[in-house]
Order: structure tokens, then sequence, then C-alpha cells
């Protein structure tokens, strides 16, 4: 069974903070080609960015805490937005960035963690003619399985054997805490294992951060807590273009523009996860940031935009040459 088809959702609580995590299971393994390589290359300031489509999966309506069936029709009305039977379609996305002959992967998808319909990120990869060897940097935005499963091949070896892992040190802390791990009952417990695993590898070449610093050459990780503990951000200054790579600030391009008060089980604090969202809004639209995401829809790069009392998504239009 792959998570676009789990309807069981396990919340967890943790003294006094509220956590929400999926009880995964046993998770299906995906089929041995997996989805066809998908990938949108583009110029920004000096660097050549390539967004790689690691797949797809569906995320039911009714899962968004405070939502509602009346609501959810009139935030989709008028557009292009329809709910199948197991949800509404959203995008796992990561980014190659190349500046100066040097690789940086932000997010590294799913490989065999979440089923057929995911797993593609590294046949994409493979098709821009880089080899997982040159990687030198892996900036993580967070530690569950769609963003960190593609760390490991399916030997358990690093999938990039040269690269750093860039993860900021509350995430780690958070994913590496036995007693959190032993409070969360049984099948969340495979949870904190998988994150365990897709890490572990790196553990020798791993480059901590706390805060706002700068973790690679051209960029500056943006602490944007909520969805998870360390959940983070990365701003490229590419010369005199601007870029945040936001991670799961949106989960639902359909939903949260307009409801952006509407946060997922899969948020450890919804609350806080609401209120990095909407200030992260605010910021984008007064400075007309240009932002992407993990979750946006691909190949995910735009602006965010104030529609009245609510936002909108910008997409910006495909680039056809470099």
């Amino acid at each position: 069974m792959t998570l676009s088809r789990r309807t069981l959702l396990t919340s967890l609580g943790l003294g006094g903070a509220s956590l929400a995590l999926p009880s995964f299971g046993m998770m299906a393994q995906a089929a041995p080609s997996g989805p066809a390589p998908v990938l949108h290359q583009f110029r920004f300031g000096d660097a050549t960015i390539t967004a790689l489509l690691d797949g797809h999966l569906a995320i039911p309506s009714a899962i968004f805490t405070g939502s509602d069936p009346a609501k959810v029709a009139e935030t989709l009305a008028g557009s292009f937005y329809r709910e199948g039977g197991q949800g509404l379609e959203i995008p796992v996305n990561g980014y190659l960035a190349e500046r100066g002959g040097q690789y940086t992967l932000i997010d590294t998808g799913t490989a065999q963690l979440m089923g057929p319909d995911l797993g593609g990120l590294m046949a994409a990869l493979t098709a821009t003619g880089v080899t997982p060897e040159q990687i030198t940097t892996v900036l993580l935005t967070h530690m569950h399985p769609d963003h960190a499963g593609g760390l490991i091949a399916p030997d358990g070896s690093a999938a990039f054997p040269n690269a750093e892992l860039v993860v900021a040190e509350t995430e780690w802390g958070f994913w590496y805490d036995d007693a959190i791990m032993a409070s969360v009952d049984e099948g969340s417990r495979g949870f904190f294992q998988m994150a365990r695993d897709a890490v572990a590898p790196y553990a020798e070449r791993r480059k901590p951060f706390t805060g706002e610093v700068e973790v690679a050459p051209g960029f500056t990780a943006m602490p944007l807590p909520g969805h998870t503990p360390g959940h983070s951000g990365f701003m490229l200054d590419a010369g005199d273009a601007q870029l945040l790579f936001w991670g799961d600030v949106v989960h639902s391009t359909a939903l949260q523009f307009k409801n952006p008060e509407w946060t997922i089980p899969f948020d450890a604090d919804q609350p806080l996860a609401a209120q990095t969202r909407k200030a992260m809004f605010d910021r984008a639209a007064a400075d007309q940031l240009l932002v992407t995401g993990m979750h946006l829809d691909f190949p995910g790069l735009g602006r965010v935009e104030r529609d009245g009392a609510a936002y909108a998504f910008d997409q910006a239009p495909w680039q056809f040459g470099l």
C-alpha cells in the first residue's frame, strides 16, 4: 500500500506539544523501472537549476485541518484542479543547482520507499548527464522519506558517495532522540528508523547548522519550523538574483494559498506550521521573491501574490532555452 492510499494517520502526543505523523508500516517497493524521467532546466542568475520530478502522490482534501467539503469545492471552483478517488495529486520535487562546475542537490526524493508512482528522481538526474558522484553537497530540508529516501542506494550505501550532507542540527536531533522515538506508537517508530537509515551513510560527512547561516557557497539556510522541528529552506544568491527553496511550506498548491491556515497531519506542530506559512507568504509577496518547493506544481517556480485576504501562486512560464 502506497502513501497515496493511506487513510489512517497517527496522531501522537508528546508532552505539551502535539506531533502528528503517518504510520507507514510496511512501505511498498517501487517497480524496477520506476516513473519515466521528468525534468525542467532553467537559468537563474549565474546558476543552472534543474527541477527533478520524483513522482506524485494523492492527498485527500479531508485530511487538511480546518477544511470542509463546501470550502474545498469553493476553493477549487473555476480551476483545473480535480480531486480523484484517492485525493488531490501533488508532485514530489527535488532540485539540482550547478554553479561554477559544482553540483548541489536540494532534497533527494523517495527512492524505493513509497511505491511505483514515486522514485523517479535518480532517473531524472541521470537524464541531465550528471552522475551521483558529481554531487558535492546535498541540502536536506527535513528528514521525511519523500525528501531523504533518495540518500541511500538499494543496498543501503550512500547514493551520493562524495556529497556532504547539510541538515539542521534540530532536525537531526529530533529524529535521533531515542526518548521521542520510544514515546510514539510502534507503527511510527518505523518512520523514525527510515529517517535514521537514510542519513546513516553520511554521518562522517554531515554538516549541521543552526539558524540563518551560509551552509554552502551561495546558499543560506532559512529556519521554517512547524512541518518538522528543524524544517528549513535554502536561499540561493545567484549573483543578481535570489531563489528560495522552501521545502514543505506548501503541500497543496490548489488549497493552501487560498487557505494558508489549513494544515495536515504530517505537520509536527500544526499551529506553528500555519504561522510559518503565513509569514513566508507575507515576506515572499512583499519582496516579490521567487520561490520553489517540493510539492508546488512541477516545476514549481513562481511568486506569491496577495489575493484579497488570501494568496495566490503565480507560476513562472516554462523556460524553453538556457
